[in-house]
C-alpha cells in the first residue's frame, strides 16, 4: 500500500480551501488540485455580508484570498491543474490529472455544482451586476426593491419566499402552467400577497447601464414580448454536480445527482469524502461548505491512521 501522499483535495472553494487548512494542521501534507481559480462560487459574489466574523461586507474574492493564504501558510500545496478522473486500486486512489498521475490514500471531492444557466442576452454581463443565484447571498442589496425570480421548482419557490422577506414586489416567471415546486411550497408561494407569478412566461433579456434595470419578457402562449422594470433577477433552474471525476467509482448519488455522505463526509465509498456543492445538503452557503471541509479533514485523518495502523499490524 504505496502512495505519492496521504490525501488529495479536488477543488478549492471554501469547502476545499477548509478541508486543506485543517488537514495541513494535522500533518497530512495535502495537494489540492485547481483547476480554474482558488474560491469557486465565492468569486461570483459582490460583498459576502453574511459570513461569520465581518462585520461589514467583504468581497468573495478578498474572502477567497485569505482561505487560500490560510491554508498555504500551515502547508498545503496547490496544483493548479484539472482532474479528468478518479480510480482505485488495492485501498490507493489514483487522480488522473492533466499533468498525470497521482497517488493517495484518501480523495476529498470539493468539485461543487454549476449553476445552470439560461444564456440568455445580458445574463453574463450582468452576473453581479444584479444577476444571481443565491438569494440568502445577495438579496440583501436590493431590500425595498423589485426582484424578480426565474424558475418554477423548489429552490425558486423557496428563495422568493425569502425574498418576499425584503421587497413588497417579488415576480416569478414560470416557463411552464404550474410550479414543479412540492405542493404545499407552491402553495405557499401563490398565497404570499408580495410574490406574483406569472406562468408560461420566459425571460428573453436582461437589460441596463452598469447595472439590471429591467428585463424582456415573452408569454410563450400568445407570442408577445413586454418589458418589466426589476433591480435584480434571481435563477433558480437547476444546478449541475460536478461529479465527472468520480464516476467510475459507483459513488452513491442522489435523484438530483449530489453525492450522499454520511456526517463525517464518508462517500459510499471508503476513503473518498465529499463536501460542499457536489454533496447532497438542505443548505448550501460558504459558511455550510467550510464547515463540511473542517469534517471532512478530520475524518480522512482518522481514515489514514486506521488505514496506516492496519498496514504495520
Amino acid at each position: 500500500m504505496k502512495a505519492d501522499r496521504d490525501l488529495i483535495i479536488i477543488g478549492a472553494g471554501a469547502a476545499g480551501l477548509t478541508a486543506a487548512q485543517y488537514a495541513a494542521r494535522a500533518n497530512l501534507a495535502p495537494l489540492l488540485l485547481e483547476e480554474l481559480a482558488s474560491g469557486g462560487q465565492a468569486l461570483l459574489i459582490d460583498r459576502l455580508e453574511n459570513y461569520p466574523g465581518f462585520p461589514e461586507a467583504i468581497p468573495g474574492t478578498e474572502l477567497s484570498r485569505l482561505f487560500e493564504e490560510q491554508a498555504a501558510r500551515f502547508g498545503t500545496e496547490v496544483q493548479y491543474t484539472g482532474a479528468q478522473s478518479v480510480t482505485q486500486s488495492d485501498g490507493v486512489f489514483t487522480v488522473h490529472t492533466d499533468n498525470g498521475p497521482l497517488t493517495c490514500l484518501a480523495v476529498i471531492l470539493a468539485t461543487g455544482a454549476k449553476h445552470r444557466t439560461l444564456d440568455v442576452p445580458g445574463e453574463k454581463e450582468f452576473t453581479g451586476k444584479g444577476v444571481s443565484y443565491c438569494a440568502t447571498c445577495d438579496g440583501p442589496f436590493f431590500k425595498g426593491k423589485p426582484m424578480l425570480v426565474v424558475g418554477g421548482g423548489d429552490a425558486a419557490c423557496d428563495e422568493s419566499a425569502f425574498l418576499a422577506h425584503l421587497s413588497d414586489s417579488v415576480l416569478m416567471v414560470h416557463r411552464r402552467e404550474r410550479l414543479r415546486a412540492q405542493r404545499a411550497l407552491a402553495e405557499r408561494t401563490l398565497r404570499n400577497p408580495h410574490i406574483r407569478v406569472r406562468f408560461n412566461t420566459e425571460l428573453q433579456e436582461i437589460r441596463g447601464s452598469a447595472k439590471v434595470e429591467e428585463v424582456a419578457l415573452l408569454d410563450n402562449k400568445t407570442g408577445s414580448t413586454f418589458a418589466e422594470k426589476t433591480a435584480a433577477v434571481f435563477v433558480f433552474v437547476g444546478s449541475l454536480p460536478q461529479t465527472r471525476v468520480v464516476e467510475g467509482l459507483g459513488v452513491k448519488l442522489d435523484e438530483a445527482g449530489y453525492i450522499q455522505t454520511d456526517q463525517r463526509m464518508q462517500t459510499s465509498v471508503r476513503g473518498l469524502f465529499a463536501v460542499g456543492d457536489v454533496r447532497a445538503t438542505p443548505f448550501r452557503q460558504l459558511v455550510v461548505a467550510a464547515g463540511e471541509g473542517a469534517v471532512a479533514a478530520h475524518a480522512a485523518a482518522q481514515y489514514i491512521d486506521e488505514l496506516k495502523g492496519d498496514a504495520y499490524r
